[in-house]
């Protein structure tokens, strides 16, 4: 039996009706460019968040996390309220209230449920732990009433939570790549569109292992930073008269830069672009076998990320450049930045030395210890029990 369902057992006194589980998610490619209606090219983490589910005779929603030591969270569903989310101590239980408001905001005829959460999926680590528990919550809530909704639906209605509920402006990719991803895969989406490309991604069969590093330097992107990107971007759109950057081809970006005055906007879009196009380089590296390739790829998107997007932070440039130095065939961060993770393409053999140098530059650097550990595309959200 499934943790979850055991700590449900305890909790409540009875089995749970089903335990429904999503994974976190990596990024390969494809960073700030969806809420921009760009292209994204991330992959489901084997890590996930457990959601063991019930239904209740009433409209009261009871929410307790095995991973978080702050009671439960009991809420009226009537009086779910973007305007009032839990708060302190209790804040994460925002995330699975905001996906059952989104739910009912979208007329779902939901009744009341008790949850216990269980989640391997790092917080803070730019590894999407948030949309994990959104869409599990959602896919709980949706199966136990007999809704149902295909699984873009389902993100799509996650994202709304964490826009609208939690308040954090994020595009639609993390939840899309929770709900959506299939094993062995990276799923390239148009976040316009929100068409799906499942494109093979297998690091084990060319000799070569994805590194995941985690500097364990947590990220709050309801900070106004985050915001302060995409109204940039939004912004710069206007003004070059454009639906979104995404609009803007690659080809036209030097005379479009020319056209603006503000510095900041420029690197924006700038990043924005290039972006865009290095997705599309990395998947037809991936569709022909290319893997090694995508290397400088993934350090041209640092590169970038850092200088005209500025979301990076010191912890992630040592983690990029120490992993570059060690041989890495390319390292960039992961995530919305400012903390998080970063990736590096290695060779197999190589792991335990990477690992190694990016530890000891750390440890000199006198920064926490890092958490490294090799990623493979997994299965997207599903119920487990």
């Amino acid at each position: 039996m499934s943790t979850a369902a055991d700590g449900f057992h305890r909790l409540y006194g009875a089995a749970p009706e089903g335990v429904w589980a999503a994974p976190g998610r990596v990024n390969l490619i494809g960073e700030h460019t969806d809420y921009n209606d760009g292209f994204v090219l991330p992959f489901a983490l084997p890590h996930r968040t457990e959601v063991a589910a019930a239904r209740r005779p009433d409209r009261t929603l009871r929410i307790h996390s095995h991973d978080v030591p702050s009671g439960m969270v009991t809420v009226h569903l009537d009086h779910l309220d973007p305007a009032r989310p839990p708060q302190g101590p209790q804040s994460w239980a925002a995330y699975p209230a905001g996906a059952v408001w989104a739910l009912l905001d979208a007329g779902l005829p939901l009744g009341g449920a008790d949850l216990h959460i269980r989640s391997d999926v790092p917080t803070g680590a730019g590894l999407s732990s948030s949309a994990a528990l959104e869409v599990a919550t959602a896919l709980a809530l949706t199966d136990l009433y007999g809704i149902p909704l295909t699984r873009p639906e389902l993100a799509a209605l996650a994202r709304r939570a964490e826009n609208a509920y939690v308040g954090v402006p994020c595009g639609v990719m993390d939840q899309m790549a929770s709900g959506c991803a299939t094993a062995g895969h990276a799923l390239h989406l148009d976040t316009r569109t929100l068409e799906q490309r499942h494109i093979p991604f297998d690091c084990a069969a060319a000799g070569l292992r994805l590194l995941v590093i985690d500097t364990r330097v947590k990220h709050a992107l309801g900070d106004g930073a985050y915001a302060e990107r995409l109204a940039s971007c939004h912004g710069a759109a206007a003004a070059l008269g454009l639906p979104a950057l995404r609009d803007l081809p690659y080809e036209d970006l030097e005379p479009a830069l020319a056209g603006l005055r503000d510095p900041v906007r420029r690197r924006r879009v700038r990043h924005v672009v290039t972006e865009n196009e290095r997705v599309g380089r990395v998947e037809e590296l991936l569709r022909t076998g290319r893997l090694r390739e995508t290397g400088p790829l993934l350090s041209e998107g640092h590169a970038s990320l850092r200088d005209d997007y500025e979301v990076s932070c010191p912890e992630l440039d040592l983690a990029v450049a120490t992993a570059e130095a060690a041989g890495a065939y390319g390292a960039r961060m992961t995530g919305g930045g400012f903390g998080g993770s970063a990736l590096a393409l290695i060779d197999a053999d190589a792991e335990a030395a990477v690992t190694r140098a990016v530890t000891e530059a750390f440890a000199a650097a006198g920064f926490k210890p890092p958490h490294v550990t090799a990623a493979a595309p997994a299965a997207g959200a599903e119920r487990v029990l």
